[in-house]
């Protein structure tokens, strides 16, 4: 275990980030919605250990804007995505791991084409060397950038969430070469669109023109696509891949000496609308994006509080969500024109109010990160669980759960906000069903993959 050194006091008070106020959820308690009054005064604490986080889907998109944001954040003695929003409790607690200094970090980009993957590693560590000397020439530098940089080590990883030998291969990996593994970030995500239904298009675009550029209806998706592991394909790369990477690199994520934390991918789509959960693995149903990020709702909420109820010291669960953001996931459904229009409507949408379009991948990333680094009195107490000094308490578990989402200002001056998960009374038991189904057929796999290893093991032997 690392020392934690008790240094000095600050006070954070106008620095505290914006958040949203219209996604804040009415059931929370009635903290504070001013930056400028939500003073906080709280112990600077350093932790030697360094974090070793896992990014699915980091060569890309909001993955890519993870890992870049993430480094950006950590150049910093005292990152301002881990300063409490302005829905956070105000405290004092004398326990609280607050704000955290590492002098370094492994970033593992765990990606199904290492080709990409490569190509993005560059990438992040020629931005970091630019931000780094970008740093070095403010005026009060305080040479923690520089010291960072030099413990900064980023690795490629092999990893197909749509094939389970990947995901168990992944793992082992993992355990050869980390002590433990402090945070996994399940961003990696995929969409089985078709085309547009251009009248349910236009027809949205003129009823609802805000909702038709931040959670559109119109999409026509792909049905009946299975993996190699003959599972729902949509299904195993948003929602099964990551439980099984969860499960199996569970072990891990205990041993860290920070704590560890799964940050499940969301996304403001999410809908029970469409879901039938006798159709758990999304086999037959033409919404399988929104019914998926659904189910990793609920099954995130569900894992954290079997979790907070069974461990003393437990592996933390919570949602976030990148709001909308340009991505090349449409991309088999818009040409380049479109694409470009797509992004002027989504300047459009945010200019007339819309807090959701984020559209730049770095300004995406702000849940996530954001809940990577807080302190987790600042995050927990809206998850529906908190613990003080080691003793957890259930006080708070009647509370609906919440997602922690993505947004900017008019301006484009990123915050993060809160939204409730949707249905959960109604959805819960569903949660804790399809926990158990997850756990069993993760098993099974396991089990078949072990046997198969063993076999031709054996072969090549003879």
């Amino acid at each position: 275990m690392s020392e934690v050194i008790l240094s000095k006091l600050l006070i954070i008070n106008s620095h505290i980030p914006k958040s949203y106020d219209v996604d804040i959820p009415k059931h929370l308690p009635n903290f504070s919605h001013s930056p400028s009054k939500n003073l906080t005064l709280f112990p600077i604490m350093l932790v030697t250990s360094k974090p070793i986080v896992v990014v699915t889907g980091a060569n890309g998109g909001v993955g890519f804007g993870i890992c870049q944001r993430l480094l950006f954040q950590l150049c910093q003695a005292h990152p301002s995505d881990a300063l409490p929003q302005s829905f956070s409790p105000r405290t004092q607690d004398e326990d609280i791991n607050n704000s955290i200094t590492y002098d370094g970090i492994t970033l593992i980009m765990a990606c199904r084409s290492t080709k990409r993957a490569e190509t993005a590693r560059k990438d992040l560590y020629q931005s970091l060397d630019k931000h780094v000397e970008m740093l070095r020439a403010l005026p009060n530098y305080d040479g923690h950038a520089q010291k960072f940089r030099k413990n900064v080590d980023i690795q490629i990883s092999y990893l197909d969430l749509a094939s389970i030998s990947t995901v168990l291969r992944f793992s082992t990996e993992m355990s050869l070469k980390h002590p433990y593994i402090s945070h996994v970030i399940f961003n990696a995500g995929v969409a089985s669109f078709s085309h547009i239904h251009w009248p349910d298009c236009i027809r949205q675009l003129l009823s609802s023109p805000m909702d038709a550029i931040t959670a559109p209806t119109f999409y026509v998706q792909h049905k009946g696509e299975m993996s190699v592991d003959g599972l729902g394909w949509v299904w195993q790369c948003n929602l099964f891949g990551h439980f099984a990477l969860f499960r199996a690199v569970e072990s891990l994520l205990a041993a860290s000496p920070i704590g560890g934390r799964v940050i499940w991918s969301s996304s403001l789509e999410a809908s029970p609308k469409f879901y039938d959960s006798e159709d758990w693995q999304l086999k037959e149903t033409e919404h399988s994006y929104e019914s998926s990020k659904y189910q990793i709702d609920l099954v995130a909420i569900t894992l954290d509080r079997y979790a907070a109820a069974n461990s003393i010291k437990p592996i933390r669960h919570f949602i976030s969500h990148p709001g909308v953001c340009s991505t090349n996931v449409s991309a088999a459904l818009v040409n380049p024109v479109l694409d470009v229009l797509k992004v002027m409507l989504f300047y459009i949408g945010r200019f007339f109010g819309s807090p959701h379009h984020t559209i730049q991948p770095v300004k995406a990333a702000i849940a996530a990160v954001h809940l990577s680094l807080a302190p987790l009195i600042f995050i927990t107490f809206a998850s529906g669980f908190t613990s003080t000094n080691g003793k957890h308490s259930d006080a708070n578990l009647g509370l609906k759960p919440v997602r922690f989402g993505a947004g900017t200002s008019r301006w484009g001056e990123e915050m993060v906000g809160l939204s409730d998960v949707k249905d959960w009374d109604k959805h819960a038991a569903e949660g804790e069903e399809l926990v158990k189904k997850c756990n069993a057929l993760f098993e099974s796999l396991k089990s078949e993959e072990s046997t198969r290893v063993d076999s031709e093991t054996a072969s090549e032997r003879m």
